[in-house]
Order: C-alpha cells, then structure tokens, then sequence
C-alpha cells in the first residue's frame, strides 16, 4: 500500500497544519487510523475502495471482541476526519462515513484492567497456600486465552498442548476452538501440576484441569469470588470479575496492534478437531498473530 504511506504522510501534514494539532493529538489519531489500515488490508483493498457497508462491518468486529464504546466512538471519529481529508484532497468523490454512527454511550461501561493492574492482582496471590498457585495459573490463563468463566472451569488437562502451545475450548453450543496460550500461562500450569498430581480426585473429574479441594471441579461462584478477593487484596478499586479479564484481553490485543480477525477467532466459535492443531497453518499465524501482540508474551517490567 505504498499509494496508502503517501496518502497518511499527506494526512498527519495536514492534521498539523490544518487542523493545529499537538504531536500527541496526531499519534493518537494515527493510531487509530492504524486498526483501519490492517483490516482494508486484510480485505485486500484501498482506502480509496472502502464502502459504507465495509466501514459497517469494521465497526461489527470492533464490537463483537468488545472494544470500550466509548473507545469506539473514538476510533470512528478519527476515521471520519481521515475521510473529510480524503474528500477534500480528492482522493474520493463521497464520503463513505456520512451515515457511519458512533455507539450509543451509557453510564455503566465495562471496566477494563491495565497490564499493571493485572500484575498487581496476580502478585497478590498468596503462593504458600494450597491453592496459592492454581490461583494464580487459572488467573493467568483467563487472561492470556480471553476465555469465559464457563470455559475456565470445564478446562480439559488432556485438551492443554504444551509443547504445540494451544489449548481446545469448548464455548457456547459445545462448539471447539484452538486457543493460543502464551509461555507465562504454561509455565503456571506446569508449577500447578506438581500440587494438582498430588490431590485426591474425585471420580468423573480425573481430567478437569483446575480442581476444588475436594477434587472436583470449582464452580462459577468460586472463581468469582477468588477475583474480587484477589483484587481486594491487590487494592484495585474496579468492579473486577471474570469476563473482566476476557473483556481486558481483547482490549489489550487490539491496543498492541493485533489483526481484528485473529481476536475474533481467539474469542470465537469455530468449529475445529484435534488433529487440526497439528495440520492447520491458519492456527500457527494465530499463534503468532495473538502472541506477538499480547503483553504477556514480553517480560513483565
């Protein structure tokens, strides 16, 4: 998209000039300009080419991994002025934003957490305890795999592919997916493993990955309750809970740059079987697309 570069140095000039923009103003602008540029890309398409109905559908992904509306309206809006500017430096005879609209803002808004807010919940994590340390494992992987409550806790140990590095979830309607898990989450799961090998299991629960004390497996009210302890302790003063952690993930991804594509599949409802892991080149560019781009794939500072 070389026509593309000079078409966004010929913007940022003109956000400087015409606009009277601060440089940070401009970057933020530019940034968000950047998760338009990789899905027109993604299409195989021009800025000069994107429709209405493709800004729709931009807009569809943005929201279906759950992205802040309020982040939302902001992304649409520096979209807008990028396409004023390409209508008045005739790159386009029409406006394909005219009829886009931002999201309806309400006052209740999901919270999400910031890297180091999600550092300081897990750090808090008593590890001398018995369940110190599959706390901390099955935090990470809700984490670093965006996954539901529901999912978390019917985690298979037999569907965790540590040395391909995925996990097999089932979602909602028994649908599979491949989920890339980051080094960290299997780093914990293995420490886990030393406790959990060593537990009494009850029967029908030998495979479920993160068990209770009693050897079965823990409830949805459980794992609510050990988040918002955890986050009580860490002094994070947010109303934190599992989807919390799913919500922050993909928001994460789509700050660091990752394609809008990828965190849908990471979030979604493909069907797959197992042996794909093995033969499926799409899932190694999710893996490589996800773990590029999540911050639990860089040292923690």
């Amino acid at each position: 998209m070389q026509q593309g570069k000079d078409i966004i140095s010929k913007y940022k000039t003109w956000l400087r000039l015409e606009k009277s923009l601060s440089a940070n103003s401009i970057d933020a602008y530019l940034t968000d300009l950047d998760k338009l540029t990789r899905f027109i890309e993604s299409e195989g398409k021009e800025y000069a080419d994107i429709t209405y109905q493709d800004l729709q559908q931009f807009v569809a992904q943005l929201r279906d991994i759950g992205i802040h509306p309020r982040s939302q309206a902001r992304i649409i809006s520096g979209i807008k002025s990028f396409y004023r500017f390409m209508l008045l430096d005739d790159y386009i005879t029409v406006d394909p934003t005219e009829l886009l609209e931002s999201p309806k803002i309400g006052l209740k808004l999901p919270e999400v957490l910031t890297v180091s807010e999600i550092n300081d919940i897990l750090d808090s994590i008593d590890l001398s305890l018995p369940e110190g340390q599959r706390n901390r494992a099955m935090l990470e992987v809700l984490y670093s795999c965006g996954l539901r409550v529901s999912e978390l806790i019917t985690l298979r140990y037999s569907d965790v592919y540590f040395d391909e590095g995925f996990i097999k979830v089932e979602g909602k309607g028994s649908k599979q997916r491949l989920v890339p898990i980051s080094d960290t989450a299997i780093r914990e799961i293995k420490n886990y493993l030393l406790d959990r090998n060593g537990m009494v299991v009850k029967k029908g629960f030998e495979d479920i990955l993160f068990l209770s004390r009693r050897g079965t497996a823990l409830s949805r009210i459980m794992v609510f309750h050990i988040i918002k302890q955890q986050t009580e302790m860490a002094g994070v003063h947010k109303n934190v809970s599992p989807h919390t952690f799913r919500h922050s993930f993909a928001t994460h991804l789509l700050e660091g740059g990752a394609n809008l594509r990828a965190i849908q599949d990471m979030l979604g409802h493909e069907k797959i079987t197992t042996t794909e892991i093995y033969t499926h080149i799409d899932r190694q560019f999710l893996r490589k697309e996800i773990l590029e781009h999540h911050p639990r794939s860089r040292p923690r500072e």
